[in-house]
């Protein structure tokens, strides 16, 4: 028997799944990810891991900050991704609905609340990615549909790591290291887009894919990872290495068969391992891996 009631509640999941496909569940751990690795850099020991603050900070990260960015991003996209392949099944085209608009003001009234969890030292990197965040879609900024500023303003997805690891370091991160994590986000963003060439093209939205072509942004890529490689290996030839991985990808991918659609859906699970290898590189500085298996 249904009655409104059941209505009701059919409307409040379609509400929720709406919301979970906009904040893109897939790339949820690419702003909670930083944090996790800001933490493990940042803390003396074991014991400044998991605190109310860093618990805090990842889970604002992990979702509310992903409803905040791609709902900026699908409000002032709506005309534009009617032209997207991708809105048809990976993501969601925005609906304009009361309850979705509500859903990105809320995510963005918690991000001012992190800054009440942390030391003025992490502010300017949290002031930083809202900026960036709101900026990269919103007018007047748009960066987006601005070439190279799409790529640079990118390193929004550096700054929740770099708030993490102020938080509890007390202290900004190695600038090495941010300028490398900086690198990285602006070929990750710009690999990204290559899907996007020929719908942003028949769109009129100018990006440093449309600008540069496919071969030659698969070179701007390579370029960027491999400079943030150099970089990471100034303040650890091992981090170096790791980050090496991106260089090797992006060449295959660029020299190989595989259709960049297809690579563009393995780039987050390229990103976890990366990420989580970084994080467990951070746990093992304060608990090295021989007395965790002893």
């Amino acid at each position: 028997m249904t009655g409104p009631h059941s209505e009701e509640e059919r409307s409040a999941a379609d509400h929720l799944r709406y919301l979970v496909v906009l904040s893109r569940p897939r790339f949820w751990l690419y702003l909670a990810g930083p944090v996790a690795v800001g933490v493990t850099y940042g803390i003396d020991d074991l014991g400044g891991l998991f605190t109310p603050t860093t618990v805090a900070l990842a889970g604002y990260f992990l979702v509310p900050a992903n409803v905040f960015l791609y709902g900026v991003n699908d409000v002032f996209d709506a005309d534009v991704d009617e032209h997207n392949p991708k809105k048809d099944d990976r993501e969601a085209r925005w609906r304009g609905n009361r309850i979705a608009l509500l859903a990105v003001v809320v995510a963005a009234a918690l991000g001012v609340g992190t800054f009440a969890l942390t030391p003025r030292v992490a502010w300017p990197y949290l002031a930083g990615f809202f900026v960036l965040a709101a900026g990269y879609s919103a007018p007047p900024l748009r960066f987006k549909t601005i070439p190279f500023a799409d790529s640079a303003s990118n390193g929004l997805y550096v700054l929740p790591g770099a708030a993490a690891y102020a938080t509890v370091a007390g202290s900004s991160p190695p600038l090495a290291a941010l300028a490398g994590a900086w690198l990285w986000t602006m070929g990750m963003h710009t690999f990204s887009a290559i899907p996007d060439i020929e719908p942003d093209r028949e769109a009129g939205i100018r990006t440093t894919a449309t600008l540069l072509g496919e071969p030659r942004t698969y070179a701007y890529c390579l370029a960027c990872w491999v400079v943030a490689a150099v970089a990471f290996a100034a303040v650890d030839v091992r981090l170096g290495t790791l980050l090496g991985v991106y260089p090797v990808f992006v060449t295959w991918v660029a020299t190989s068969s595989v259709d960049v659609d297809r690579a563009y859906w393995w780039f987050p699970a390229l990103n976890t391992v990366v990420g989580t290898l970084l994080a467990m590189g951070g746990l093992w500085r304060v608990y090295p891996v021989w007395e965790a298996l002893g």
